[in-house]
């Protein structure tokens, strides 16, 4: 079995705060044209350099920016797109705020967190509407139901990412700080596989079918849906620095249009969207398979049961205040998030036209 990095990482998402902060209050110029050729067939149409910083290396979690750029999707829009990886050094917002990005994507929490802490950065679409996260547990074990977790040892990734963790313990009756022994989880599922702790996190994308390919059943396995739990926070979110948005607006527009297309592309056309990520991937860092599963699982979190293609990006209140409250509840953000400011939902609705 192969191991698989974790997406997603915003452990270093505080550390940075003072450092962008210094630039938070700097105008963006106007993006700059490249001379290269449009995608529509129009030849020598001057093309307009988007940069889009990625949360994570390359995979199926962001898929439908591959296609958006494949297809030709951003070339309709004028644009010129580069995608640049993430990893567990890259801060998404660090890349944003200090224009080695135009355009990112991160977790709603961390977004929250930055402009606690007065980063100036909003989401233009919400890429996914549900959690990903699991808790997953060996069936030997006997861990039926969440009580069933007091004086367990419950893995999970740190950095802003445990909070969906611990609210769900909280839910359940358990006070995360006494009846459970939280262990920071790596970003293999090794911990797990050699009985070092007893309940470990996973998205349902990545690391769940990590333990799937190893061999073990999913009838071998008791799984606790935080989402169901009702203590989900959003995750993915496409976001930019909010003076750029006000400089560029009809290029946030565009920009965003282009990646929503990419990804009602990407939902519908998942073999051959595979195919695309595969020819982004690092080699030997992933295997097809493990990419179609990732795509498979992702789709139902940004179009869910009962969406739309015209509701894909789209931004659910009920949802973004759960978040914001857990971010709260727990520190994570020292005073309520004002969403109204963090969403600039007119990007998204002009995008959907």
């Amino acid at each position: 079995m192969y191991k698989t990095l974790k997406p997603g990482l915003l452990v270093l998402v505080l550390l940075v705060v003072t450092m962008l902060s210094a630039c938070s209050t700097k105008s963006e110029p106007a993006a700059e044209p490249v001379a290269t050729s449009g995608g529509s067939g129009e030849a020598d149409q001057p093309l307009t350099k988007v940069k889009i910083q990625l949360k994570w290396v390359p995979q199926a979690q962001f898929a439908g920016i591959y296609a958006a750029k494949e297809k030709g999707f951003f070339a309709d829009e004028g644009i010129d797109a580069e995608i640049i990886p993430g990893g567990p050094d890259i801060v998404i917002e660090q890349q944003v705020v200090n224009g080695a990005a135009d355009v990112g994507i991160t977790g709603v929490d961390s977004l929250l967190v930055s402009r606690d802490n007065g980063l100036p950065l909003v989401s233009l679409a919400q890429i996914s509407q549900k959690s990903s996260y699991r808790l997953i547990a060996k069936k030997s074990l006997g861990i039926t139901d969440p009580a069933q977790m007091k004086g367990k040892k419950v893995s999970t990734w740190f950095g802003s990412q445990q909070f969906q963790v611990l609210a769900f313990m909280e839910k359940n009756g358990l006070d995360p700080k006494k009846d459970i022994e939280l262990v920071k989880q790596g970003f293999t599922m090794d911990q797990f596989f050699n009985d070092q702790v007893d309940v470990a996190t996973a998205t349902i994308y990545n690391e769940y079918h990590v333990v799937l390919e190893s061999g073990t059943k999913e009838s071998d396995l008791d799984v606790f849906n935080i989402e169901d739990a009702g203590v989900g926070m959003l995750e993915d979110t496409l976001i930019a620095k909010k003076d750029w948005v006000d400089s560029n607006r009809e290029l946030a527009v565009k920009v965003t249009r282009a990646i929503l297309k990419g990804w009602n592309y990407a939902i519908d056309q998942q073999d051959e969207t595979v195919d695309i990520v595969m020819s982004n991937v690092t080699d030997g860092s992933t295997t097809r398979e493990h990419q179609v599963t990732m795509l498979e699982e992702i789709a139902k979190l940004i179009r869910p049961e009962g969406f739309t293609e015209q509701q894909v990006g789209s931004f659910v209140d009920e949802s973004f205040a759960r978040t914001a409250d857990i971010a709260l509840n727990y520190g994570l953000i020292k005073k309520a998030a004002n969403l109204d400011e963090a969403l600039e939902k007119s990007i998204f609705e002009d995008a959907v036209k």
